[in-house]
């Protein structure tokens, strides 16, 4: 029996993972990783993979980087954990104060205050709950919030209700909070306009609902988990201008989209808007450890703060036990660091153009229906679908040292922002290869 084997039938004997259907999880033959260096991965056989989805979106500069290492084994050196209810330390004041400098500018309010969170999840979780809080702290409560069609936000019940993934979330419906959807600006299915659909759609809602709506939430330019369906700076604009007209506040969901991903620090930078909160996780500590945040604009901040004559307390009651761990702090800021120093969002913007210029022939295969991307967020749409033909495709992928997953039947490429020309071309070649196998 193989290592990888034997570390299977132990899995498969204790383990429950994630968005997976164990009655085949075996069957599909699932990696064991056993050590990264840069953008490889290799198993427990000895195998290597070019590691083409930054192990969910999250590996910002590669696995291993020394300056990350090096600054999470000083903090453990120095304070491991300590609560950040009733107390602060230095890795968590220095990281706000990093988030706020690098946070967008524009259209709309300076965000000046760093709420922490775990993950993705739960920092959409904080931003709803200090959205509608807020409404109630400025007026009166409004229980509605707008998000859009195919959203995902996460998957702890007050994300799931903002989310449109049908998918992942219907079996929820009857546990979660009012949301109105709205027709999304990357849907395909709306035709050449989907654009101006998705605008009058976004108007009319808040036209008859603006009253009642605390705050309107979308991911920036790209849906990730709807397949990367990219979208017109434009909706972005005009959601800042709609929120600001009906005293509603704007959130962007940045959790994928930030931290470089589309070639710019934040996706809102592509339309020049800023928003009232906005999330941000996933490679946020380069991939090192499990931190996200939500960056407020002030007078969101300031409707929490208690004032002469409150009758009830402002107090955002919100938190968990490992808010702000100052190893997570410790990796977040040596990340964004060196983020800096290497030009990361220069060359994730350069890597996002050759990696378009690389998969304009794959475009024109049969089978593959569109490819989609903006900075290093690329998905790759191929058919039949229902047919598992997206992880047919990952698989004859990894057959060939690329280690990639789909969403559905949309092969997703997000490497390391840093990856290398040879290793971009490997990642195409070996993409290319595959869909010529599955669809031979």
């Amino acid at each position: 029996m193989s290592a990888s084997a034997s570390w299977i039938a132990r899995d498969a004997a204790a383990v429950w993972h994630p968005f997976t259907q164990h009655a085949a999880w075996t069957a599909d033959d699932p990696v064991v990783v056993d050590r990264a260096e840069g953008p490889w991965l290799w198993d427990v056989d000895g195998r290597r993979y070019l590691d083409g989805v930054s192990s969910l979106w999250t590996t910002t500069l590669g696995h291993g980087h020394p300056a990350i290492s090096a600054a999470v084994a000083a903090q453990l050196a120095k304070l491991d954990h300590a609560t950040f209810l009733g107390a602060t330390h230095a890795p968590g004041i220095e990281l706000a104060e990093a988030l706020v400098a690098l946070a967008p500018e524009g259209d709309g309010p300076e965000l000046t205050k760093v709420f922490y969170a775990g993950d993705g999840s739960s920092a959409v979780e904080a931003a709803l709950k200090i959205a509608y809080q807020h409404s109630a702290q400025t007026g009166r409560p409004r229980p509605k919030f707008v998000r859009l069609d195919h959203a995902y936000h996460g998957d702890t019940l007050g994300a799931v209700a903002v989310g449109g993934h049908d998918l992942f979330h219907e079996a929820y419906r009857p546990l979660l909070l009012e949301t109105i959807g709205v027709a999304s600006p990357g849907d395909r299915a709306l035709g050449p306009d989907r654009l101006g659909t998705a605008l009058s759609h976004l108007r009319s809602v808040m036209d008859e609902h603006g009253d009642q709506v605390c705050a309107i939430i979308v991911e920036p330019m790209v849906q990730g988990a709807a397949g990367m369906l990219d979208y017109d700076a434009e909706f972005l604009r005009a959601a800042r201008r709609l929120a600001s007209a009906h005293g509603a506040l704007l959130i962007f969901d940045e959790v994928a989209t930030g931290i470089g991903r589309t070639g710019r620090m934040w996706a809102a930078e592509h339309a020049g808007v800023v928003p009232d909160l906005l999330t941000c996780g996933k490679g946020i500590t380069g991939g090192y450890l499990p931190l996200s945040a939500v960056l407020a604009a002030e007078h969101v901040y300031e409707a929490f703060l208690s004032r002469p004559g409150d009758t009830a307390p402002r107090t955002f009651f919100h938190g968990h036990t490992y808010t702000a761990n100052p190893l997570c702090c410790a990796a977040a800021l040596a990340n964004l660091r060196a983020m800096g120093e290497e030009d990361a969002v220069g060359r994730a913007a350069r890597l996002g153009e050759r990696l378009g210029k690389l998969l304009e022939p794959v475009a024109a295969k049969d089978g593959v229906v569109e490819v989609r991307r903006l900075g290093t967020m690329t998905g790759v749409e191929v058919a039949p679908a229902g047919d598992r033909t997206g992880f047919r495709v990952c698989r004859a992928a990894r057959d060939r040292g690329v280690w990639l997953r789909p969403l559905g039947d949309t092969v997703v490429l997000m490497p390391p922002l840093t990856l290398g020309d040879d290793e971009a071309d490997l990642l195409v070649e070996a993409l290319d290869a595959a869909i010529d196998e599955v669809f031979a």
